[in-house]
């Protein structure tokens, strides 16, 4: 994998670096200076791998199976980091950081949907050659499995800052071990936004293989069929929605409920694995310990 520096306050300039994917970056944060408003970026290679929690699991929750074969048929580029303060003023003007935990390279928190797409109209509005946008929960995962197991409970604290050492606030991203493919902070810190909506993995028939998969899209479509297939396996409404095609999950509703990915600074170890998935309240939400990461990919 590539990793890639952007700026956006400055002239767009970006630098190379080659980490081995076939494992982690040792120790925690670069040792290179880096101006604040910079957002870096990894370049994430198309392929497959097994979504969903891990057989052995014990903490596995029912929105987490079946576990299922993804393909990503498209490269992307993902942040290194959480998007930071720094980063956020940088795009959106001075005094428009609504963290609870200030500190310009921690992470943005509390910050709702609809402001997370303006920081990301206005990037866009840059014309820069890229499209920018939130990950999917595929993407996401796909990224933070990077390939290799998860993270030993036992080294949780290596790589993610969680309920039993962030004294119940976000830390500066960067400070733990990043995963196989130079990405930190995809556990713990803050939880962090995706693009889709609350549903169960197979909510439809599952195929073989789902094909870049999203969440419902505007009632029943998309979601973990890759897009196919609507109907419930017995012509009913599929699993979690009701006869009017409203989405049940977690009490969803008709929009169904926003999904945060990764755990956050006040999550418990159980809660803090690759496969855990949050939702609830709605794309208004805006709480202290959830942020979010930009994709960047080439139109």
């Amino acid at each position: 994998m590539i990793s890639i520096r952007v700026g956006f306050l400055v002239a767009l300039t970006a630098v190379a670096q080659s980490p081995n994917p076939s494992k982690p970056a040792p120790g925690g944060a670069p040792n290179r200076a880096k101006p604040p408003a910079q957002i870096e970026f990894v370049k994430i290679a198309p392929g497959e791998f097994m979504m969903g929690c891990v057989p052995g699991d014990m903490d596995c929750l029912e929105d987490e199976v079946p576990r299922h074969k993804v393909q990503l048929t498209k490269g992307f580029e993902l942040g290194e980091y959480e998007v930071t303060q720094a980063q956020w003023e940088a795009v959106m003007g001075p005094d428009s950081n609504p963290s609870k935990t200030k500190g310009p390279k921690n992470p943005v928190d509390s910050v709702n949907k609809a402001e997370i797409h303006a920081f990301l109209d206005k990037l866009n509005a840059k014309n820069d050659g890229y499209k920018y946008r939130l990950p999917t929960e595929a993407e996401w995962e796909y990224a933070a499995r990077a390939g290799a197991p998860e993270p030993p409970r036992v080294s949780l604290g290596d790589y993610a800052w969680f309920a039993d050492n962030s004294d119940d606030e976000s830390h500066p991203v960067g400070l733990k071990k990043p995963n196989a493919w130079g990405l930190h902070d995809m556990l713990g810190n803050v939880r962090e936004w995706v693009d889709d909506r609350a549903a169960y993995y197979d909510y439809a028939p599952l195929p073989e293989v789902s094909v870049d998969p999203k969440g419902p899209q505007g009632g029943r479509g998309g979601g973990g069929g890759g897009g196919r297939g609507r109907g419930g396996a017995n012509g009913g409404p599929p699993k979690g929605f009701d006869e009017k095609g409203r989405l049940l999950i977690n009490g969803g509703g008709a929009e169904g409920l926003p999904l945060f990915r990764g755990g956050g600074w006040d999550n418990f170890a159980p809660y803090v694995r690759l496969s855990s998935r949050y939702y609830y309240y709605g794309t208004d939400l805006k709480v202290g310990d959830i942020g979010f990461r930009v994709v960047r990919e080439a139109p």
